[in-house]
């Protein structure tokens, strides 16, 4: 991770999920003021139990945390004042869930969204950083996807993805605020959870091989994944708010541009912790993804070395973080 050499004040929006809580702490620990904002409804005061448990007191002083829901306008508003950078990432990330309540998907990623995005504009802040998903590509044909070709989203949530980035193309003719849309592949790393019916496949799997329970894997074991460390979408975060050239609505793709098939995941796991099950094979999902591979010229134009370190090597740190033997 490259150094900040000032002190800025970030907004992060999900600062208590995954992503925003490995925001916030390279943030700290890098001496910047943070503003967090979370309703709290996805992961609780756990992941921020962690940080305060880690970090510095001197250094968690320049943390101000404040329990609010994006769709709330008024909340959006003064946790924008005097903020520098905006890196955006409350979400509902859910696929199946999407589906199950299409309303409180687009209330919360596209209702949730403007009402930042107006904040931001009013407080005058620099850069607007937003997670956006591959799942805005849907199952196209062409591998791996390329940010121009054209979008085909399969579900409620990958469409409320889309939205936004056609938003800040809208939105960003109207303000000098800088937009950058990062379209995630499968994010992983430390702290993901692992319960719940919609949780990420790599933490779930884990914790069904220590617990020896029998792993479930969606479709043939054929689909394949692009998986991008946590670690490698702080820094590239980071990157795009201080890039002062980086202007006007893009999009990019965040990834490493390596495919595994979900049975070589489950493969590489079951060797790291040394489970002998053989998975259980359940019917696709509805919109579920066949194909999910990144061409990720676009962002290594901008950002050296995009994607750092082996899958191997990165689902050895996830398991040292669990205290777990390998």
């Amino acid at each position: 991770m490259f150094e900040i050499d000032k002190q800025y004040t970030w907004l992060v929006t999900g600062a208590a999920g995954f992503i925003g809580s490995h925001i916030v702490e390279e943030l700290l620990k890098q001496n910047q003021k943070v503003v967090g904002l979370d309703n709290l409804s996805a992961c609780g005061t756990k992941n921020l139990d962690i940080l305060y448990r880690d970090v510095p007191t001197q250094t968690w002083a320049n943390f101000v945390f404040k329990e609010g829901d994006i769709r709330d306008l008024d909340i959006c508003q003064k946790a924008c004042i005097d903020v520098d950078f905006i890196l955006h990432h409350a979400a509902i990330g859910s696929v199946p869930k999407s589906f199950e309540d299409p309303n409180l998907t687009d209330g919360v990623n596209v209702g949730g969204f403007l009402n930042v995005v107006k904040a931001g504009m009013d407080n005058n802040v620099k850069k607007f950083i937003y997670a956006s998903s591959s799942a805005v590509y849907g199952d196209y044909t062409e591998q791996p996807n390329k940010e121009d070709q054209p979008v085909k989203p399969l579900s409620p949530y990958a469409v409320s993805k889309y939205t936004n980035e056609l938003y800040a193309q809208t939105l960003s003719t109207q303000t000098d605020m800088g937009f950058v849309g990062l379209r995630y592949f499968n994010v992983y790393g430390p702290r993901q959870d692992p319960n719940g019916a919609y949780a990420a496949v790599i933490p779930k799997w884990i914790d069904s091989m220590i617990k020896n329970d029998k792993v479930e894997i969606y479709g043939d074991g054929t689909a394949v994944r692009d998986f991008c460390f946590v670690k490698d979408v702080v820094r590239i975060n980071i990157c795009f708010a201080l890039q002062e050239h980086v202007k006007g609505s893009d999009a990019y793709n965040v990834a490493s541009s390596q495919s595994t098939t979900m049975m070589q995941l489950f493969s590489i796991l079951a060797d790291l912790t040394n489970y002998e099950k053989s998975p259980k094979i359940l019917p696709q999902r509805q919109g579920d993804i066949k194909f999910s591979l990144a061409n990720i010229h676009k962002i290594s134009a901008l950002i050296s070395e995009p994607a750092t370190g082996s899958l191997n090597d990165n689902l050895r740190t996830i398991l040292k973080d669990m205290e777990i033997a390998c």
